[in-house]
């Protein structure tokens, strides 16, 4: 029996009126193994937080690490649309993320991560936007418009969490 990841698709052309959508698929890899890192580090805060902030911890990582999961297939597809291949193996996904996102300890720290995680993803989504805007590509600027502002709401939640 082949291992699936040996009858994986070739990249192809796309002709939609994209520019360079290599390119632009590209950088949506860059955005999906970032948020999949998010994803794996909101995870990590949701099993380990611990003390007063608990709950309310716990309660928003389980919400934000579902919409992460939801992302991804998201970023994936639009990859895909653009003729390109998603990144598939773990260390594509998990180790190419460029955040810098990491494990703290204690809860405001663990959250401060988080944080700033979501405010580098929002970064990456700016720079693909104008990426897409000149690569004439409107259904990307739109996605990565809406990650950028999932990942804005993101961040200000945990940011106002963390304040006091």
């Amino acid at each position: 029996m082949k291992d699936i990841r040996s009858v994986a698709p070739a990249a192809t052309d796309v002709n939609t009126g994209v520019e360079a959508p290599a390119k632009v698929a590209e950088k949506l890899s860059d955005i999906l193994t970032a948020t999949y890192d998010l994803l794996i580090r909101t995870h990590e805060v949701h099993w380990n937080i611990e003390g007063p902030m608990f709950y309310g911890v716990h309660m928003l990582t389980e919400a934000q690490y579902g919409e992460l999961f939801a992302a991804t297939d998201e970023l994936a597809e639009r990859i895909r649309a653009l003729g390109q291949l998603a990144p598939t193996s773990t260390g594509a996904l998990v180790g190419g993320a460029k955040t810098g996102t990491k494990a703290s300890s204690g809860a405001a720290a663990m959250v401060k991560a988080l944080q700033e995680g979501h405010e580098a993803l929002a970064r990456l989504c700016h720079e693909c936007f104008e990426l897409a805007e000149d690569s004439r590509d409107p259904v990307t600027s739109d996605l990565v418009t809406a990650r950028s502002a999932a990942h804005e709401k993101a961040a200000w939640m945990l940011r106002s969490m963390a304040a006091g």
